[in-house]
């Protein structure tokens, strides 16, 4: 079982390419490939789930413990031929000074060697003394090879060659040239979700070619087989994360929005929802007339405002779950689900009308409102049951900001760290609805799955014995 994660010296090296890319031509191989990703994201692990066939799992020591991210790579790597992690940011790069939550201390962690990948336009000779100082900054870390992507030509690769053979003891595993079809198109977010992206399949197929005909694949399992003593011991069997619902726990409904406009969905998250007793219900908020059948709903993040024309000219599902909302209906809302449930989205100039159940008006900046990891404390308002909270982590990544917003409205946050809706507070309360900036996870005792469908479970509960939902509370 080989296994490693995948860096860059710095941002935009195209290790998220080449990391698609060699899970998909792995994978045409016949070998099982599973991914992860480090730190918070929802766009690489869609990518990296298509190419590997494989859920993406995420790492992230922000928000999960280090025994709790074993444990995770344990429990998937163990029924894998190969894993592979991408890191994020550069290899020493993160928010700790001492590195503690850097790619190269996650890859100590988990005793993994890391492939460099690095963008070699503009450089010859100057590629070994990166290496090398690579190598002397943690001495604990082995570098089982690098991939140098958008090389200039056939006499550039020869000349970083010659330089990494003659100075350094990693050898080069490829040599990906400068090829405009291997670009993920981008906003401003970042990549292009896999859930909107035209073609992905075929996108995906294009970077597994470049891939397979640049880098040597045997060389990189070869170099990235465990040596002894450098990883967790792995299990071949899949130990119980969860707790199954009790049989005799009713098992309830929950929609799901799941198409171009809402994707970003943790499956950890979605797995947790189920084992607490939840039957998760796709819908889709660009073509379907009426919401499924629920108990509940979570609308998760995307870009909404990419494709608001479309979600506003949806006007029966649009109305349908107003009156819902309106009804009791419990709904969790993240981000781009906020901004689907307010009174309208205005970007370039133009506005469209949303669901309107949340009394807000949505506005698209050019630069972030809000970015990086959250800090929240829940206030009285919080609606679900087990709190309030005094710390509950998460992260945000928004451009958008809400106007015209009702005063009477209740907050479930008070922000400690981060933005939110307003710098000071986040999310909304209003009927059943929950809905806020930040993006949760159900790691490091956040549980969150668990306390929404005991919520959900609560008004359905209240439903039964109620005439109107409205009159009941759970």
């Amino acid at each position: 079982m080989s296994r490693w994660l995948v860096s860059a010296a710095h941002r935009s090296s195209g290790k998220t390419t080449v990391a698609i890319g060699l899970c998909a031509a792995l994978r045409r191989r016949g070998l099982s490939v599973q991914p992860f990703k480090k730190g918070p994201d929802y766009i690489d692990p869609m990518w990296l789930t298509l190419a590997a066939g494989r859920a993406c799992r995420n790492l992230d020591p922000h928000l999960a413990g280090l025994d709790e991210i074993e444990a995770t790579f344990v429990r998937h790597a163990g029924r894998a031929d190969a894993s592979l992690v991408e890191g994020n940011l550069g290899l020493h790069d993160g928010m700790a000074a001492d590195g503690s939550d850097s790619n190269a201390a996650l890859a100590c962690r988990l005793g993994l060697p890391v492939v460099l990948v690095l963008d070699a336009r503009g450089t010859s000779r100057g590629i070994a003394p990166l290496v090398l100082g690579y190598q002397a900054f943690e001495p604990r870390l082995r570098i089982a090879g690098v991939i140098l992507n958008r090389v200039g030509g056939a006499r550039h690769e020869h000349r970083l060659r010659e330089a990494l053979e003659r100075y350094t003891d990693v050898p080069v595993l490829g040599a990906v040239g400068e090829d405009p079809r291997l670009a993920i198109l981008e906003r401003h977010l970042g990549l292009v979700p896999g859930n909107e992206a035209q073609d992905a399949a075929r996108i995906v197929e294009t970077l597994a070619d470049a891939i397979a005909a640049s880098v040597d694949l045997d060389a990189l399992l070869d170099a990235t087989a465990p040596r002894a003593g450098e990883s967790p011991t792995l299990q071949t069997a899949d130990a119980p994360a969860l707790r199954p619902a009790r049989s005799d726990d009713a098992r309830l409904r929950i929609g799901i929005a799941q198409d171009e406009a809402f994707g970003f969905y943790y499956v950890d998250d979605l797995e947790a929802l189920q084992a607490a007793g939840a039957e998760l219900v796709p819908f889709d908020t660009l073509r379907d007339a009426a919401p499924p059948e629920v108990d509940g709903l979570f609308i998760g993040g995307g870009f909404p405002e990419a494709l608001a024309a479309r979600l506003a000219a949806n006007q029966a599902l649009r109305g349908a779950l107003r009156e819902r909302i309106e009804a009791g209906l419990p709904v969790y809302a993240e981000c781009g689900g906020l901004m689907y449930l307010a009174r309208s989205i205005r970007w370039h100039g133009e506005r469209h009308e949303m669901v309107g159940a949340i009394p807000a008006d949505v506005v698209m900046h050019d630069r972030a409102v809000g970015r990086g990891y959250v800090r929240l404390q829940e206030t009285d308002a919080f609606p679900w049951p087990g709190g309030p909270i005094d710390t509950v982590r998460g992260h945000e990544f928004h451009h958008s900001g809400l106007e015209n917003v009702a005063p009477e409205l209740r907050y479930a946050y008070r922000v400690v760290r981060g933005h939110g809706i307003d710098g000071s507070r986040d999310g909304i309360v209003h009927r059943n609805v929950l809905a806020s900036y930040a993006h949760l996870r159900s790691v490091g005792g956040n549980r969150w799955p668990q306390r929404f469908v005991q919520f959900v479970r609560g008004v359905a509960a209240a439903r039964r014995e109620c005439p109107t939902l409205t009159e009941c509370s759970p």
